[in-house]
């Protein structure tokens, strides 16, 4: 999850086809995507879509990624990102929604889930904020794919911020949970209030080797109590959480997992390759290309307050607050809010 950081430390800060989506949805078809003039979608019920037909894969950079793809090979292009403890599952219904407005939906594994795999046994396995931003812009390359709406939630809106906000020729709007996710090792050495400490409970049991035997022992139940804690009135069945908890399966998740939350603390090192990216990315930079920031009103997990990070997007920007107890995995607990702010900022 997301280790939202305040400006002083941590800126607190089978689916369904193609055709039974569109009969669903009153949606434009991909001229109106692209041209930003595509109509509002039409009332989804979270948990229409269960799965998606196909996971295809890809060498890009030092991965073969598995994604999801969805919608005409020549509309405009949206890379949907997932967090931790998720995966693609977090878009089941976001995704069919945005392929009958015509956009080209690509939605990736993050290293260490799904069908996600290093190419090397040597390579890494890292998990630093930089590692996972350069996996975008090399799935970009070997997709062929110039720019795109990038848009996801906790460890997912971090790495669409960081791509904007460092690669913004190739983003063409951004859409965040949570909003500017940036950290740096240096501002997570600072203290915070002890409530704040209290919910990061996890990273800290991480920095221990009893919490990476736990994880690695415990890990569907961890993920369960996690998603719980940061939904708290998200009433998913088993079903639902079990269709994600299968991605968390993979061989370098606990790895991953652990090295992320480490890293945020010093307790390890990043490469050196990343170095460069990491000095930019410890300045805060801010996010130039149009963006929307959204929030769900019953979010349990640490994020900051909007006020807070408002003045790191420069481009055109717009935050939206998403009622009815919406909480930590917006787009799969709201996915007809989260498409429409996908749509609608694609049109900025």
């Amino acid at each position: 999850m997301s280790d939202n950081i305040n400006l002083g430390r941590r800126r607190f800060l089978g689916a369904a086809a193609t055709t039974l989506a569109a009969a669903q949805l009153a949606l434009a078809g991909p001229a109106d995507a692209q041209s930003g003039n595509a109509k509002p979608v039409t009332a989804i019920k979270p948990g229409t879509h269960r799965s998606f037909p196909a996971i295809k894969q890809i060498n890009a950079g030092a991965l073969n990624v598995g994604y999801a793809e969805a919608g005409p090979a020549d509309g405009p292009p949206v890379i949907l990102l997932h967090g931790w403890p998720y995966d693609i599952h977090a878009f089941v219904d976001v995704a069919p929604i945005l392929a009958s407005a015509g956009f080209r939906v690509i939605v990736p594994h993050l290293r260490g889930y799904g069908t996600t795999r290093f190419l090397s046994s040597d390579t890494p396995r890292n998990g630093q904020q930089g590692a996972l931003a350069v996996d975008v812009i090399d799935l970009m390359d070997a997709l062929r794919i110039e720019k795109a709406v990038i848009a996801g939630f906790d460890w997912g809106a971090r790495t669409a911020d960081i791509v904007a906000a460092i690669w913004p020729q190739r983003v063409k709007a951004l859409v965040a949970v949570s909003g500017y996710l940036i950290g740096s090792q240096q501002a997570n050495k600072a203290p915070l209030p002890p409530k704040a400490e209290l919910s990061w409970w996890y990273q800290y049991y991480f920095t221990t080797e009893r919490g990476r035997a736990g994880y690695e022992k415990y890990t569907r139940d961890f993920a369960r109590l996690i998603w719980q804690t940061a939904s708290p009135k998200w009433n998913f069945d088993d079903a639902t959480f079990e269709r994600s908890a299968a991605s968390l399966d993979n061989p370098d998740h606990v790895a991953i997992s652990i090295h992320n939350y480490r890293w945020r603390l010093s307790l390890a090192e990043g490469e050196a390759k990343y170095d460069d990216l990491e000095k930019r990315l410890a300045a805060f930079p801010v996010i130039s290309v149009p963006s929307i920031t959204l929030e769900g009103d019953a979010n349990g997990a640490p994020h900051p307050d909007p006020a807070a990070y408002a003045k790191k997007f420069s481009g055109r920007y717009a935050h939206r607050l998403i009622t009815g107890g919406i909480g930590h995995n917006l787009p799969q607990e709201a996915p007809q809010a989260f498409a429409e702010a996908v749509i609608e900022v694609a049109g900025y």
